[in-house]
């Protein structure tokens, strides 16, 4: 398996068959399992075997193929799936960190990602603090001794920022610290952070693992000492497990995630070229865009940029609603990745919360729209951006 490419491990990778031989995956939709004897109930609770269940908690053969898979694909030894991304993003950091930690982060994150560092994580004795993510200088000055752990996303949300990964995972392990990288905009397919030494990365898998808008789901990936170590026995003990019909549909979309990615990001390089400077669009972001200021160190990165590109609407947000109001194929919403293709507006939605000193820092103003590119025909999607921008 250690030589199959990336769409094979996705239709492959970690399955499990009944004795009845099915050739698609199997639903254990059970929450718990039987012993034969009292004697075999205390010897699985005394030493729980690699293919042994106690409770859906816990473990079950449905996740625990999603887990398997997830974990080739993205280059780890083990991964522990659960019920959504943000619940893997704060399972992962509360299971690794304690009062007194320090932890350095990119201050570009998903408004969740923020509330649980900046409210929940200080809140008991976490000193956190926030740099620049596109400054290496910045990551180099605030990882110190007393670091603890690095957290980050690879391509922030919803601004299209990209970290230099290689770097900030030699600065954070010469100085003993763990690298924690939010990988959703980068996608499962395209993800280099094992590639770069990240120790953990996590996907939001309700994005483009599901890809269709039906189920909420997230990864922790890594190595088996911190998977089935610190990180399962929080998760099993705090109730974040993923339910076994999330993780049999998520198997289902793994088959399709190469093919769908692809094509997602061949129209969003089209979509980013046709917004290149028209007149009524200040600014466009898509990675390996050659307007993203950052463009060359995505394409060392990555092969592609992803699936969501950003832009700016001159006129702030009035111009920005009659543009979003006008679009006929696109749907307005708060999710990413989806087989539809969906705009939102940041500074109202997703970051709505952030004082706006943050909010003007991060770049998210009243014209910023996040799109995510569904798989529509592109030049059906770009026609509908262009009569939307006439109309403003």
């Amino acid at each position: 398996m250690k030589n199959w490419k990336k769409r094979t491990k996705a239709v492959h990778a970690g399955t499990r068959r009944s004795q009845y031989g099915e050739v698609s995956e199997a639903i254990f939709l059970t929450q718990g399992f039987v012993y034969p004897t009292a004697e075999a109930a205390e010897a699985r609770f005394e030493n729980l075997g690699a293919d042994e269940f106690i409770y859906a908690r816990y473990g079950n053969p449905t996740v625990r193929m999603f887990e398997d898979r997830m974990a080739a694909l993205m280059d780890y030894e083990d991964a522990f799936a659960c019920s959504s991304g943000m619940s893997a993003v704060s399972g992962a950091l509360m299971a690794l960190l304690k009062a007194g930690d320090h932890v350095v982060s990119s201050r570009a994150l998903f408004g969740s990602c923020l509330y649980v560092l900046e409210d929940i994580l200080a809140r008991f004795g976490v000193n956190i603090t926030l740099v620049d993510g596109t400054d290496n200088a910045a990551w180099d000055a605030a990882i110190g001794p007393d670091t603890t752990l690095v957290f980050l996303e690879s391509i922030s949300n919803p601004t299209l920022e990209v970290v230099d990964l290689q770097h900030v995972c030699a600065v954070a392990h010469k100085s003993g610290a763990l690298v924690l990288v939010d990988d959703a905009m980068a996608t499962p397919i395209h993800s280099y952070a094992a590639d770069c030494g990240a120790d953990i990365a996590i996907v939001s898998t309700t994005k483009h693992v599901d890809g269709q808008g039906r189920m909420l789901g997230g990864i922790i990936t890594g190595s088996r000492d911190l998977i089935r170590g610190p990180i399962e026995a929080y998760m099993k003990h705090t109730g974040g497990a993923m339910n076994p019909f999330t993780a049999w549909t998520h198997l289902k979309g793994l088959e399709t995630l190469d093919l769908r990615v692809a094509q997602q990001s061949v129209t969003t390089m089209a979509i980013a070229t046709a917004l290149d400077s028209h007149p009524k669009i200040s600014a466009v972001r898509y990675p390996t865009h050659s307007a993203h200021p950052q463009h060359e160190l995505a394409r060392a990165q990555s092969d592609t940029g992803g699936t969501v590109v950003a832009f700016e609407v001159k006129g702030g947000k009035d111009a920005c609603f009659k543009f979003l109001n006008g679009l006929e194929l696109f749907t307005i919403s708060n999710n990413f990745a989806d087989a539809k293709s969906i705009v939102t507006h940041p500074a109202t939605t997703t970051h709505q919360r952030l004082p706006q000193a943050q909010k003007d820092l991060l770049g998210i103003s009243g014209g910023l729209v996040r799109l995510s590119t569904g798989l529509e025909d592109a030049g059906d999607l770009i026609d509908d951006l262009l009569a939307a921008l006439d109309a403003v």
